[in-house]
């Protein structure tokens, strides 16, 4: 599902960037055309598709896009992407912007996958966090589920995750679970931060609809998910990389959430050439 905010982050983004006109590219005929390739310096998953083409054509209709490569497909390193072709000062206008929201979400979408590779034959799924860029959130989001990953919470409207800091306000894990039974809206998961075996219990007794297991040594998770025995979901987070996931995983918890999917980004290399 492309994400609702597209148009209204790509107008920003173009905002910021060409502000009250693009003075370089004045100095271009205004009749003038170009061609132009999209290229992959390096291997990875290609995404966001939908975010540049909405950045050329809210400066042109003239301009023409076309992908040679769907989106989440994995692309070699020097392979062409896109062929473009239209006036030359929309394609030089817009050619950071597109190119920053491909390499951004590429980059997080490459991230996912390579998580995603390691978990294949468990059945634990990898999720994300809100660990985001401001502003690139629900685009962010989109990457992760384009590299093969599931999406967590949006924000804060849509879910409740009590964390430590939540339960120490509140005066504890069954205080703060009774809150959430009393306030939140029908049908909103309630998730509960928990980082012992002695904290897991409590949770279960007051009612958690899942848990994230915060920091558990790999015998604490095998336990935690023998006595938890599928009755709800758990979550295994904290220092989570692609050194540890699967022996994470083969603990049998359900969701394993990886804040550097979106936090430590990597773009992906990619240019736009002219000829």
């Amino acid at each position: 599902m492309i994400p609702e905010d597209l148009i209204n982050v790509v107008k920003q983004a173009l905002r910021e960037d060409i502000g009250s006109g693009d003075l370089t590219a004045a100095l271009i005929p205004e009749a003038q055309t170009l061609k132009a390739r999209i290229i992959s310096r390096e291997p990875g998953v290609l995404c966001g598709q939908p975010y540049a083409t909405a950045t050329f054509a809210a400066l042109s209709k003239q301009l023409k896009l076309h992908w040679e490569v769907a989106e989440g497909s994995a692309v070699a390193a020097d392979q062409v992407l896109c062929h473009l072709e239209g006036p030359a000062r929309a394609l030089l206008s817009a050619e950071r912007c597109a190119l920053n929201f491909l390499q951004t979400l590429s980059g997080t979408a490459t991230a996912v996958h390579h998580f995603v590779e390691l978990l294949k034959g468990s059945r634990t799924r990898l999720l994300d966090t809100r660990k985001t860029i401001p502003g690139l959130r629900q685009a962010q989001k989109y990457a992760v589920r384009v590299g093969g990953g599931h999406n967590h919470r949006l924000g804060l409207f849509d879910g409740i995750l009590i964390k430590e800091n939540h339960i120490a306000a509140c005066g504890g894990i069954t205080a703060a679970l009774s809150a959430a039974r009393s306030l939140a809206p029908a049908l909103t998961r309630t998730e509960i931060e928990v980082e012992n075996l002695e904290q897991l219990e409590e949770a279960l007794v007051a009612g958690a609809d899942m848990v994230l297991l915060d920091n558990f040594g790999l015998e604490s998770l095998r336990q935690a998910v023998q006595r938890v025995a599928g009755k709800i979901p758990l979550e295994a987070s904290g220092n989570m990389g692609l050194h540890n996931i699967a022996a994470v995983a083969a603990t049998g918890v359900d969701f394993i959430s990886v804040g550097s999917l979106t936090r430590n980004l990597q773009s992906l290399d990619l240019s736009l050439r002219y000829f």
